[in-house]
């Protein structure tokens, strides 16, 4: 049975980690859902608040609302179409084109993924995507269990194509294209000649 007893907290930062906890309250029950962004925990919580207010019932068991739930065609995450971009382009495209696509793919899932608290390390999980879940012909092959392990998380943790509407999921995205994979921000520089930034590796 549907429940309309719904409370939507503020956002909260956790203590020691680089995620943001979304809170909110489904007849009585506390729940929460954390995010690698504010962006991301912004969208999320937003969609709570818009479903409370139009009146739709939460399902006391999952903590969504029952729309969310009810059956219907399976989203396309940001993951699958990738993959499916990388297969297009790739019988058309020379091999350092090839390596270019990969690099770019595996660069930008990461930043279009969920915070699900089960993170694999950026080293592993950056290997999966570009040796593997990027490479058609490799996608063929049965991966070694740590590349399996990744991709099924990325497949669990990213965001459907629908999301990526939200002008907030995209500035997060950019945001992240800007820092290093160890997590420093990267060296910028200015073209005289252009005025635009770079960044140097």
């Amino acid at each position: 049975m549907s429940s309309f007893d719904v409370r939507v907290f503020a956002i909260r930062r956790r203590a020691g980690r680089a995620a943001f906890e979304v809170r909110w309250r489904v007849a009585g029950r506390d729940r929460s859902r954390s995010f690698m962004t504010r962006a991301l925990a912004d969208s999320f919580r937003a969609e709570l608040v818009r479903a409370a207010r139009r009146g739709a019932g939460f399902d006391p068991a999952t903590g969504e609302p029952g729309s969310w739930t009810a059956p219907g065609p399976e989203p396309v995450t940001w993951y699958r179409h990738a993959v499916a971009y990388a297969e297009m382009k790739w019988p058309h495209l020379a091999p350092h084109s090839r390596a270019s696509l990969a690099d770019a793919l595996a660069t930008v899932t990461p930043l279009l993924i969920r915070d699900t608290g089960r993170r694999p390390p950026p080293g592993r999980l950056r290997a999966a995507l570009y040796g593997h879940a990027f490479n058609p012909p490799l996608r063929s092959r049965a991966p070694d269990p740590g590349t399996a392990s990744a991709l099924a998380w990325v497949e669990q943790a990213s965001l459907p194509i629908s999301e990526l509407g939200d002008p907030r999921v995209i500035r997060a995205a950019l945001d992240g294209l800007c820092t290093r994979l160890v997590g420093s921000p990267p060296r910028r520089t200015r073209s005289r000649a252009s005025g635009r930034c770079s960044t140097a590796p």
